[in-house]
């Protein structure tokens, strides 16, 4: 058996599903570049026919022809597989991925239909998709509480059928370690012709398990992991890539297994999704979070010191961590930032590289140390509101206690236009979005304002991502200053460029009605 493990990555459809994760067009794009970067085998684009724009994200990524196989997910009707196939074909390794429900409890409440009358529209889906591609996977939706004699005649029909990949998913995070590796000993033992295509694990997190349950599967034959960056998806989550993939590599002896995955590529890809997403990564979490390599009690260090060994069984280098934290400063020239940058992770085109810099120096004249996680927040943050059609060239704000705050704002438009607005509010953060909505004719409703430090120190930058609502739809902005209350005035003015944006595509187009998103 085949001792390399393939990685679907479903950031860009399940992770995109958890509340508050909606990603731009332009975002999944900067996302799905990331994952090529990481070297994952399929990247899992998105859901077509869920919406004209999820469509033309899946067809963006797909035509950029990465490099990883393009999969679009399907319902077990024609429409769903046209859609998928029309958007993917661009890529020149790309699949159809269509799944139904098995389980008792979804048959009966959600399907209504009989056990013969799902196996005969899955079969007709993996038929009807294979005349399109070469590459087709299937899934039984909530296959974890589906009976195990029903489930294996399920997947004997999609094999027959012409399906390559057959996934496995725990949709609701139920099942645990022990019972899983059976479930999969199990078809592996009754199922005709199972060495002929990849067994898959598609996994959830409601009981914590997600990563365990997936490497229970791989000890039963499974040789395709479906998983998130960070972990993001529907409810409490996916299991989380850069998880499996290192406990896979730390413990290649015990496994024997591998995946091609360039590790080193995990932290960056890693802030990259979380600051797109605004879903901040824990200081505790597990590869990726701030405190995952750091040693605080004294014994610990006096081990450090000895030996790394004895108290960190992943070198940070590993993934993409790095332990310098160079200083950098207002003399530091274009070459030492750019090299700084590389050295981070992070890849940058000349247009972007070009941006960031002049945001460093700017940053730089701000406060006299420039640390990594400033950095790191500036390249996060490269794309800010630059598209227009408002620019914010100035802002000042009066506080008194006691007294309303008082904000005033220049905003430059496209056109050249210039605007001054002053208004007052309860605090100088509501004073000047109320005075930065006067002038954009955009009344945001404010669900959320979370602020994050970048970096050590006073005078650290403040890494702001606001969520509000418009129009009945959610948004979410991000910005980083030293000042917190302009971070969050470029974040707001981010969004109501994006909306102004929208709503003039809108116009010109004609909006269409999303169908409801897809779990497996």
């Amino acid at each position: 058996m085949d001792n390399r493990i393939r990685i679907f990555d479903t950031t860009l459809r399940d992770g995109e599903q958890a509340p508050g994760c909606s990603m731009t067009p332009g975002e999944k794009l900067r996302i799905a570049q990331a994952l090529s970067e990481l070297n994952v085998d399929i990247i899992e684009a998105g859901f077509p026919a869920a919406s004209p724009g999820d469509f033309e994200s899946v067809k963006a990524i797909a035509d950029a022809n990465l490099g990883p196989t393009i999969c679009g997910l399907a319902r077990c009707n024609p429409e769903d597989i046209e859609k998928v196939h029309a958007a993917v074909k661009g890529a020149d390794n790309h699949r159809i991925h269509v799944f139904v429900a098995t389980s008792e409890i979804h048959r009966e409440y959600k399907l209504k239909m009989a056990k013969e009358e799902i196996i005969k529209i899955a079969v007709g889906a993996i038929r009807l998709a294979c005349e399109l591609v070469d590459d087709v996977e299937f899934s039984p939706e909530d296959a974890s509480r589906t009976e195990l004699p029903y489930l294996a005649e399920v997947v004997s029909a999609a094999i027959e059928a012409g399906a390559t990949t057959v996934n496995i998913p725990d949709t609701v995070g139920y099942t645990v370690p022990g019972e899983f590796e059976l479930l999969f000993q199990y078809l592996t033992e009754h199922v005709e012709n199972i060495d002929d295509i990849c067994l898959s694990v598609h996994c959830h997190d409601d009981l914590g398990m997600a990563v365990a349950n997936s490497l229970a599967a791989v000890r039963a034959g499974a040789r395709q992991i479906e998983c998130t960056i960070n972990g993001i998806g529907e409810r409490a989550g996916n299991c989380s890539l850069e998880e499996v993939v290192m406990a896979l590599k730390t413990r290649a002896e015990f496994f024997g297994l591998h995946t091609d995955i360039e590790t080193t590529r995990l932290y960056p890809t890693s802030r990259l999704v979380s600051s797109i997403t605004g879903m901040h990564t824990p200081r505790n979490k597990a590869i990726v979070g701030e405190n995952a390599f750091a040693h605080e009690a004294g014994i610990h260090q006096h081990g450090m010191l000895q030996n790394a060994s004895t108290y960190e069984i992943m070198r940070p280098e590993d993934v993409g961590l790095s332990r310098s934290n160079l200083v950098l400063g207002k003399h530091s020239g274009r070459h030492a930032f750019r090299k700084r940058v590389q050295e981070l992770g992070f890849t940058l085109g000349e247009l972007e590289t070009n941006r960031a810099f002049q945001a460093f120096k700017k940053l730089a004249d701000q406060k006299k140390d420039v640390y990594d996680g400033d950095i790191e927040a500036i390249i996060m943050n490269v794309d800010g509101a630059s598209a227009g059609p408002w620019f914010l060239k100035s802002l000042s704000v009066q506080t008194n206690s006691g007294q309303p705050a008082t904000a005033m704002v220049m905003l430059v438009n496209e056109d050249g236009t210039e605007v001054n607005e002053t208004a007052s509010g309860d605090g100088p953060v509501a004073a000047a979005f109320t005075a930065l909505e006067t002038v954009t004719g955009v009344a945001l409703t404010l669900k959320s304002f979370e602020l994050h430090s970048a970096s050590m120190g006073e005078d650290a930058q403040g890494e702001v991502t606001i969520a509000v609502e418009y129009g009945g739809s959610s948004y979410r902005g991000r910005a980083a200053n030293v000042d917190i209350v302009e971070a969050g005035s470029r974040a707001c003015l981010e969004v109501m460029n994006r909306i102004l944006r929208r709503n003039k595509r809108t116009s010109e187009s004609g909006q269409t009605t999303a169908v409801s998103r897809a779990s497996i």
